[in-house]
């Protein structure tokens, strides 16, 4: 039998990621399925002479779906000609039901016992010969972290038949896996380690509220003092001393008045290329997303790969379920909340994780809104932290308290019923630095793919919009709500073009406009609430349709203009 493609299937927390990363190496291919926004990874194998596709799908705990991942997971079977079943070991009856469905297909089938080192630190002790002559299919032990039984699981994929097996009811086929499980598997006593006591402290209000709160703040000094690091000891240098003398001389070569040399090199400011101003598609264009962004999404990821594979996260979303059901969410709604403090555009995608249209709504629109993202962040505490450490206090607080506020008024007006929260608690493990360097890699390269591309391409625009005198015009238009109704000058209208780019870059552009501290609290609070930024923007476009897209971004406006007004009434 050819095998072209091969399925890695399995629950979700059960190391399928891991596995993965030891079956294919570094060079993996991120996709959505067709018609789709579910992402699968994709990777290759070498198999003999051939090298057969192996995907990575969606966790599933059945193959009657309950979302839009699981339903992926379940047409993706029909294209898959074998399937490697992974299986947490320690979990053995829950995993089982997966496992005795895909049997039931009639498809060829191998099981990998994974997490096999945890059954030994539990005292579960799995005769596998008998659970093998009892399936019908090879089962072979894995541990997708060390690397464990790998080469044999290869070895086994050429050896996979479908086992003929008639289809059985859902209470027959609970029966049949306790019968199974009572004859291959026994429990021993045993003492608990340290990370099993400090699993169940973490997951109990008490203890794991103070837990979660240490651990979001050890985070974000990491992510903040390694972001730092980064832009100060390469980034910013190469870009100074190795980027900027290469693009004088283009500027130079095209002739400093040419429109190729405004749209790619882009304005010198007292002289020299400012990368935060000058705005060409060579410079500003490249040192924002690689200079000011990239070096905080590699040491927010990096910190964040950590929390997956230790297993923290799902107890996160345990412990902030009862509050997010006040938002008409459930507690994985936290994850686009936290990803969109490193950046808003894996935030924005991070809202598939929500099962339905009003969640990702409410999600999506609570997140645009009162969650800047890293970059921005800094910006602010740079710009306005000049005035006053109260100021930036006072910045973070309205937003703090515009993302409670509009959280519980979309979820008052928005009808629907606020969802369960399902999700399997992983036992903590120690990470593998192989596993978090490769999803590192992975997702700063789909982050390069992605942002890169569209900050070009919205400076470009923006060039043509100047070049036009389009943005003057529109300054004309709008300079009655800046003066009136904000309290902000009319030159504020730039900044607020460009953070439909970015963000940040347009917070930094309030600096050389001398706005009293006033102005310059409420232009930080409007840019990081009237609208997203163009990659964000595409990115919740495509999860929320057109429709919902519009009527986010309505609300964007509208909250823009009341709070600014209030702003400029109260303060």
């Amino acid at each position: 039998m050819a095998i072209n493609k091969i399925l890695l299937m399995g629950n979700p927390n059960v190391g399928k990621s891991a596995l993965f990363s030891r079956l294919t190496g570094a060079r993996v291919i991120i996709s959505n399925y067709p018609g789709t926004t579910v992402e699968f990874t994709q990777g290759y194998i070498k198999l003999g002479e051939a090298n057969p596709a192996i995907i990575d799908i969606p966790g599933t705990y059945a193959l009657e779906p309950t979302s839009k991942a699981e339903e992926v997971a379940v047409r993706m079977i029909e294209e898959g000609d074998v399937i490697i079943n992974v299986v947490d070991a320690t979990n053995l009856e829950r995993n089982l039901y997966l496992t005795v469905e895909l049997l039931e297909k009639n498809i060829p089938v191998i099981v990998a016992l994974n997490m096999w080192d945890d059954t030994k630190h539990k005292g579960i002790q799995i005769d596998v010969k008998r659970l093998e002559k009892i399936l019908g299919v090879p089962v072979v032990t894995t541990c997708g972290l060390t690397g464990e039984g790998v080469k044999e699981l290869v070895e086994h994929i050429s050896k996979a038949r479908p086992k003929k097996m008639e289809p059985l009811k859902d209470s027959e086929r609970w029966e049949y896996i306790g019968k199974i499980v009572k004859e291959v598997q026994h429990l021993h006593h045993r003492h608990h380690t340290f990370l099993e006591r400090l699993a169940d402290l973490s997951i109990r209000p008490v203890t794991g509220i103070p837990i979660s709160l240490l651990i979001m703040a050890l985070s974000f000094l990491v992510i903040r003092f390694t972001g730092e690091s980064l832009i100060g000891y390469v980034c910013e240098p190469f870009f100074e001393y190795v980027w900027a003398p290469l693009m004088m001389k283009l500027y130079h070569l095209f002739g400093a008045n040419s429109l190729l040399s405004g749209i790619l090199i882009g304005n010198l400011v007292e002289g020299r290329i400012d990368f935060a101003q000058s705005f060409g598609l060579f410079t500003t264009g490249l040192f924002v997303p690689l200079a000011m962004v990239l070096p905080y999404i590699i040491s927010f990821y990096l910190v964040l790969g950590v929390l997956e594979d230790f297993g923290y996260l799902p107890r996160l979303a345990v412990l902030a379920d009862n509050i997010m059901h006040r938002f008409g969410l459930h507690g994985y709604a936290i994850i686009p909340m936290i990803l969109g403090l490193g950046c808003n555009v894996p935030g924005a995608l991070a809202t598939r994780l929500l099962e339905g249209k009003r969640e990702k709504f409410i999600a999506a629109t609570m997140m645009a809104i009162a969650v800047p993202c890293m970059a921005q962040i800094a910006m602010i505490v740079g710009l306005v932290g000049q005035r006053g450490g109260r100021y930036v206090a006072l910045i973070f607080l309205i937003l703090f308290l515009l993302l409670i506020a509009k959280g519980l008024i979309l979820n008052r007006f928005i009808k629907g019923k606020s969802p369960e929260i399902l999700v399997e608690i992983p036992p903590y493990r120690i990470p593998h630095a192989r596993s978090v360097i490769k999803k590192l890699y992975m997702r700063i390269y789909s982050f390069i793919k992605e942002a890169v591309p569209l900050v070009l391409l919205g400076i470009l625009f923006v060039n043509v919009l100047y070049a036009l005198r389009i943005i003057d015009f529109v300054s004309g238009i709008f300079a009655p709500i800046l003066e009136r109704i904000w309290g902000l000058p009319e030159e504020s209208i730039g900044a607020l073009i460009i953070g439909f780019l970015r963000k940040d870059v347009a917070v930094g552009m309030l600096g050389p406009l001398n706005l009293t501290t006033k102005q310059l609290v409420i232009g930080s609070v409007i840019l990081s609430i009237y609208f997203p930024c163009i990659a964000t923007f595409t990115i919740l476009a495509k999860e929320l349709g057109a429709k919902d897209m519009f009527k986010s971004a309505l609300i964007m406006l509208t909250t823009a203009i009341i709070v600014g007004a209030l702003l400029n009434l109260i303060l």
